[in-house]
């Protein structure tokens, strides 16, 4: 038997211990034998109930299952969604563990290995950074880029800044919330790239900051993927490594339906 506390030893191994604020065991006990294992981009109702069908009783989740990037925030305790869910969650025993700043810690990037797996770009890539990666890519227009994105994330959209028709070869890339200027501009400038895709950032940073640039004639796009979509092929990734480790333990990942409808 294996219990849980032996996956979270094994999953924060990489990145060595350190304290953090947020990956913690949110609900249950680490000494409970584990049954089966459900890995998901965020706890949503819908992952939950299929992680109780499942039998599994372990849920490892990137994002906090409670509304918060906090794991849990008392001003929204009494809440009657919140109320309901965690109702759920102790009713079936089942223990969260929220795997999200150890992850980012892995060297490279847990998260932004799995997005470039899935994007099948790990021979354009050049440099892995703590935060971004640069890519020199076969030279294409955005359009195709941002149709070629949405067809490997299978994302319904994306957000476009900049000249459909450009084409680009130097690209970086950032998952999650790291579209904010304070990471896209120094990118943008240090590394001569073409087309910067994050998951996503402040509206009145990046996209300004390329629009203003593309008023004064120089050549750069922005691709926003949003946050879930950008984040998500990391989490799929996690399975496979947790199989590798731990062949004996049924793991499923679940991917969430696409949150908002396009009208």
């Amino acid at each position: 038997m294996t219990s849980i506390q032996r996956i979270i030893d094994k999953l924060i191994e990489p990145a060595g211990k350190f304290e953090s604020q947020t990956d913690v065991l949110v609900k249950g006990s680490a000494t409970l034998d584990v049954k089966g294992i459900v890995i998901a981009f965020i706890l949503t109702q819908e992952v939950l109930e299929k992680a109780i069908s499942l039998g599994a009783n372990l849920i490892i989740t990137h994002e906090g299952p409670f509304y918060s990037h906090q794991n849990w925030k008392e001003a929204h305790s009494n809440d009657p969604i919140l109320r309901a869910k965690l109702q759920l969650v102790e009713e079936a025993n089942i223990s969260i563990f929220r795997f999200h700043d150890y992850f980012h810690r892995y060297n490279p990037d847990g998260i932004m290995v799995g997005l470039i797996r899935k994007l099948e770009w790990e021979k354009y890539t050049e440099e892995y950074q703590s935060t971004a990666t640069t890519l020199t890519i076969p030279e294409k227009s955005v359009t195709e880029i941002a149709t070629y994105i949405k067809d490997k994330l299978g994302t319904p959209f994306v957000r476009v800044v900049g000249d459909l028709s450009m084409k680009c070869k130097r690209i970086g890339l950032l998952a999650g919330y790291r579209g904010g200027g304070e990471l896209v501009i120094p990118l943008f400038q240090n590394h001569d790239l073409d087309l910067i895709i994050a998951g996503e950032g402040p509206e009145w940073e990046a996209p300004e900051y390329v629009r203003d640039a593309i008023h004064q004639g120089k050549k750069k796009a922005f691709i926003l993927i949003g946050h879930a979509v950008s984040e998500e092929p990391g989490m799929e990734y996690l399975k496979a490594l947790i199989e590798t480790d731990f062949p004996h333990i049924p793991v499923y990942y679940i991917k969430e339906n696409p949150l908002f409808h396009i009208l």
